[in-house]
């Protein structure tokens, strides 16, 4: 593989694009690449006879008349003939000069879905256009842009079409990789993608299986593919302190009530080996809810804390945060291990000695939420970060945590998501994972039941039996207060009504806008066994853990995305008791809602989750894309393009030898300044 790209890759923004930048695009290669959601087919008329209710077509016709109405609401009315029928144009909005073009006798080609209805066949609000008899009919499928208020179709495409005109696009991917996976070039495959010639297939473009959209899918994963290996080529430039001393994991491994097992002890040792580097260490633990992440990050923080280093440990909700420390605190105390706190709910005073000690070297662990990055925290010796969930946590903010000092700390990055295997290929392929694929001794598989919400009394019934057998049990909402827009029962409501109905078990409550004092109160009398039953948003969705509660009753749970309810079903199950949860549903279900419920129902494999999560919803929620502000993959869909992440993925490491220039002019030329959205 060689070559070079025969002139620049078109970054700089070009002349009467500013009004673009709204669209992301901010150079001539960024309009190139917003490609079309949809083709419509303007290439031919219909008679108005012709065209049929429920499917979109493009007529033409004179006005015949054009009415403001104005009941049941005010409205502009159409009719318009050609002879074989009569059909309506209605808009409900409109403005004064568009009223005025419809004059009788004006010869009208609209476009839309037809609707049928008692005075006959109607389109409601159509793209429409004046014409005269001899308007020639476009000869190709009409893209439909991705656009925002203010910028229409017509000024897209004009763009579009101007720089398409005097288009000198250079290849930057050798030619061998296009030619065994039979690819057009970029810039054959750019202008049938905006400008489709006659003939070719809608479903082809909508299904992407053209070479030209496979070649702008390769294109765009082999960018993220180089982009990830520069990345992870820079980090092995960097430098970290080594942590090497083994003396503090013994201690902790003395002290330990329960023995590891096979998987955890194989995770930690991939770690172990990673901390005693120059390089700094960039590596995932992941495993199933309930799999013991947590001791095997409390071995990290005491290989780091034996070496001289100190450790922060980032957790995504109070709650989750809180129960780290609380049960980190009493496995590293003992041994000599100065765990502190830290978080936003804490009064200032606190949090100013505790930033104190800190700087001072006074605390080994600190242990907190989003706090632990405010510009105010400064380490003596950070070593080693912990960032748990990290898929809750944007790029920013992860990246800030490992550099609080002078060598880049090591960090440890930990997930109760399973990565799907194209996940792992593509954004994860520059991190070095750990998995633990195995539950401790004595956890039991949890039941998964689906119930229409018509049996909610059946539900309580059950968990008063529950809770008169010894067992705790968690009732989980979606909401804390009423909404208008999604009927839904609330925590507050639920805890009123199951705290009358229950009379006199003691039910608790819990949600995200508690203050954090009266949360940690909460959970610790659900913790003590104080409550039997704890009503709770989401916020209990990871790090509780509370042996006794055997049943798990998730409310309005179609209205929960399936990652969510397979982290909540993994809040039960801890214990030796058969545990069960409890999916109530409200009908009618969506059909994406039916699936993830099927999926609950079928299986407790944290990795099939995963991967049929990815399927309905995307990368997003793996990647904590939300609060990173950026893009992900625009074209390309991992589970169906699988084929080509192994390509760019091969095609990846044989051009960063051989051909380097190619490999900046290819990043640049897709990923410019987001580069840095994949190195955390």
């Amino acid at each position: 593989m060689a070559g070079k790209p025969t002139s620049g890759a078109a970054r700089k923004a070009p002349a009467g694009l500013e009004a673009f930048e709204r669209l992301g695009i901010r150079s001539e290669i960024d309009l190139l690449l917003h490609l079309p959601l949809r083709y419509e087919d303007l290439t031919r008329i219909v008679d108005i006879a012709e065209a049929r209710a429920g499917e979109s077509a493009q007529v033409e016709g004179v006005v015949r008349s054009s009415v403001i109405d104005v009941r049941p609401r005010r409205m502009l009315k159409v009719e318009i003939a050609d002879g074989s029928g009569v059909l309506s144009l209605r808009f409900l909005h409109f403005n004064p000069a568009q009223a005025r073009q419809f004059s009788p006798g004006m010869r009208v080609r609209a476009h839309g879905e037809v609707r049928s209805t008692l005075f006959g066949p109607e389109i409601v609000h159509p793209r429409y256009r004046l014409v005269t008899d001899s308007t020639p009919v476009p000869r190709q499928l009409t893209p439909v842009y991705p656009s925002v208020a203010g910028i229409g179709q017509g000024l897209i495409r004009a763009a579009v079409a101007k720089r398409l005109g005097r288009l000198d696009l250079p290849e930057t991917v050798p030619p061998e990789p296009i030619a065994r996976l039979a690819l057009p070039r970029l810039d054959q495959a750019l202008k049938l993608l905006h400008a489709p010639a006659p003939g070719v297939s809608m479903a082809a473009f909508d299904d992407r299986s053209l070479p030209e959209w496979r070649r702008v899918i390769f294109d765009e994963l082999l960018a993220q593919q180089l982009s990830l290996r520069r990345a992870r080529r820079s980090r092995a430039a960097l430098k970290a302190t080594p942590l090497g001393d083994g003396a503090w994991v013994g201690r902790l491994l003395s002290a330990l009530p329960f023995a590891l097992t096979r998987a955890q002890q194989g995770a930690f040792a991939e770690i172990a080996r990673d901390l005693v580097g120059e390089q700094p260490m960039n590596r995932l633990l992941q495993g199933d809810v309930g799999s013991g992440k947590t001791v095997v990050a409390a071995l990290a923080a005491c290989q780091a804390i034996g070496s001289g280093a100190q450790v922060a440990m980032m957790a995504p909700t109070e709650i989750l945060a809180g129960q780290h420390f609380a049960k980190l605190a009493p496995w590293l105390e003992p041994i000599g291990v100065r765990v502190g706190w830290l978080a936003g709910s804490m009064r200032e005073s606190e949090k100013k000695a505790v930033r104190a000690a800190v700087l001072a070297g006074e605390v080994d662990l600190l242990v907190g939420t989003h706090a632990l990055i405010e510009d105010s925290v400064q380490f003596m010796r950070l070593g080693l970060s912990i960032v748990d969930e990290q898929h809750r946590f944007g790029v920013a903010q992860r990246l800030s945590l490992r550099s609080r000092s002078d060598l880049l700390a090591h960090q440890l990055m930990m997930s109760a998501t399973p990565i799907p295997r194209t996940l792992a290929m593509s954004y994860y392929a520059d991190l070095d994972v750990s998995v633990i694929d195995e539950l401790p001794p004595g956890r039991t598989p949890v039941l998964t039941k689906l119930v229409a919400d018509t049996r909610r009394d059946e539900i309580v019934e059950r968990v008063r039996q529950s809770v008169a057998e010894g067992r705790q049990v968690y009732w989980v909402c979606p909401l804390i207060e009423e909404s208008e827009a999604l009927d839904l029962q609330t925590a507050i409501d639920t805890h009123a009504a199951l705290a009358a109905e229950l009379d006199p078990i003691p039910v608790g409550l819990v949600h995200g806008r508690l203050a954090g004092a009266d949360k940690q109160a909460v959970m610790r009398a659900f913790s003590a066994g104080d409550l039997k039953v704890l009503v709770a948003t989401t916020v209990i969705e990871v790090g509780v853990d509370v042996p006794n509660a055997s049943l798990m009753v998730i409310e309005h749970a179609e209205r929960f995305g399936l990652a969510q309810l397979h982290q909540l079903r993994g809040r039960v199950g801890r214990g030796a008791a058969r545990s069960v949860c409890v999916l109530l549903y409200r009908r009618p279900l969506s059909p994406a809602a039916r699936e993830r419920l099927r999926a609950m129902h079928e299986t407790t494999d944290g990795f099939e989750i995963a991967r049929r999560d990815l399927l309905q919803r995307g990368p997003g929620e793996f990647l904590g894309a939300r609060q990173s502000g950026q893009s992900l993959l625009r074209f390309a869909d991992l589970e169906r393009d699988v084929e080509l992440v192994e390509a760019a993925r091969d095609t990846a490491a044989a051009m960063e030898g051989i051909c380097p220039d190619l490999v900046v002019a290819h990043v640049s030329r897709w990923l410019g300044d987001r580069e840095d959205f994949l190195k955390a």
